[in-house]
């Protein structure tokens, strides 16, 4: 067993371990802030309707009670009344359920986001088992349930209590008001008191809220174990890493050698190392390191070369120079034009003397002007 590898759940989830459990329905939710904000949505929305909609009701009820003899015995007309009246007390209404379906959406989803779950759906024996039901009966998270059904209690016992003490001159002076302004005024205390006692559950949801998330994670653990098995199975097995690695390598060194055929000179140590150059004078730029290698690659580069006529020139300074500072398909270093442009020029000069259209070039110099900083 690795080093440190217990078995326990200590490590955080994944991304993929939290997507799957969003797919199967297991996300963070607090039922007592969806509560909160259905509460104080409907709290609002009385505040903000309420007068259009009682006065509304009291202007439907005094028309049907208003009705003449013609109008009550006529479906027709009495239809279109009814109808009419219900339509003027449609659109508060409308308003005030809007406000407690966006309050109950924004409460619900706040934590976890939204999320929908087919697989949540789906029937499971689980939960029909006697067994698990007294589990969740007698486990953790039902006394954590306990006690904040507990605390919901107190805390709206305290604060209806602080509510009564506070508001207690204003509600016995509602006696001595006028008859129906105190309904009125005794309505819209009602309406601020739900509002404060609605409010009073932020209490519960600075507590409970935290604790889903937490304990949502704390479920949602793996263990040391489950991260690297997971990591292997998304990433691959090493031995697959390791095939994948080897084929792209070989790709890249056969891509490498048809290269070497197009190449103007090879550059050899002139056994350990080979770095075929190209120069295209008509594209201009600086020339382009087209292969190299070390030992066995760079006797291979060596007789391919040799079977497609490509100078091969040995100079081990610029040889190792090349090697260790350029890379296959890159121009070469700018400190290293004068060295490899000598040794252009004397292919150039070697190629056209080949051809009987130049006298014999003077042999290539044993010391390239190579920097220092540019010698291996």
């Amino acid at each position: 067993m690795a080093e440190n590898d217990t078995g326990e759940k200590t490590e955080q989830p994944t991304a993929k371990k939290l997507a799957d459990a969003k797919k199967k329905g297991q996300i963070a939710r607090s039922k007592d802030l969806g509560t909160m904000f259905v509460l104080v949505g409907s709290a609002v929305a009385l505040l903000l309707t309420g007068h259009s909609l009682v006065e509304r009701m009291s202007l439907m009820t005094k028309r049907i009670f208003s009705l003449t003899r013609e109008e009550a015995m006529d479906v027709h007309l009495l239809f279109k009344i009814v109808s009419d009246s219900a339509w003027n007390i449609a659109v508060p209404l409308g308003w005030m359920f809007a406000i407690i379906v966006l309050a109950a959406f924004v409460g619900n989803t706040l934590i976890g986001g939204m999320n929908f779950s087919l697989e949540a759906m789906a029937p499971k024996a689980s939960k029909l088992s006697p067994i698990a039901g007294f589990k969740r009966m007698f486990g953790v998270k039902a006394w954590v349930e306990l006690l904040k059904s507990l605390l919901k209690f107190f805390v709206v016992v305290l604060s209806a209590y602080l509510l009564l003490v506070f508001l207690f001159d204003e509600i016995m002076a509602l006696s001595i008001e006028a008859i129906p302004k105190n309904f009125g005024h005794s309505v819209e205390m009602l309406l601020w008191m739900f509002l404060a006692l609605s409010m009073s559950l932020v209490v519960i949801v600075a507590v409970d809220a935290p604790y889903q998330k937490w304990d949502h994670i704390r479920q949602l653990k793996m263990t040391k174990q489950e991260v690297k098995d997971e990591l292997k199975n998304s990433e691959g097995s090493p031995e697959n890493k390791g095939r994948i690695r080897r084929t792209q390598y070989e790709m890249s060194q056969r891509r490498m050698m048809s290269e070497v055929p197009n190449s103007d000179v090879v550059i050899t140590n002139p056994t350990h190392y080979s770095v075929a150059i190209k120069y295209d004078a008509a594209i201009g730029g600086a020339p382009v390191v087209v292969a190299k290698g070390i030992d066995e690659m760079a006797i291979h580069i060596r007789t391919i070369a040799k079977e497609h006529g490509v100078e091969i020139i040995a100079s081990p300074s610029l040889a190792r120079s090349l090697y260790y500072t350029s890379e296959v398909d890159e121009e070469i270093p700018e400190e290293l034009f004068a060295a490899v442009a000598q040794v252009l020029a004397f292919i150039y000069q070697l190629n056209e003397f080949k051809k009987g259209k130049g006298g014999r070039p003077v042999p290539l110099a044993k010391k390239l002007p190579i920097p220092d900083d540019f010698r291996y």
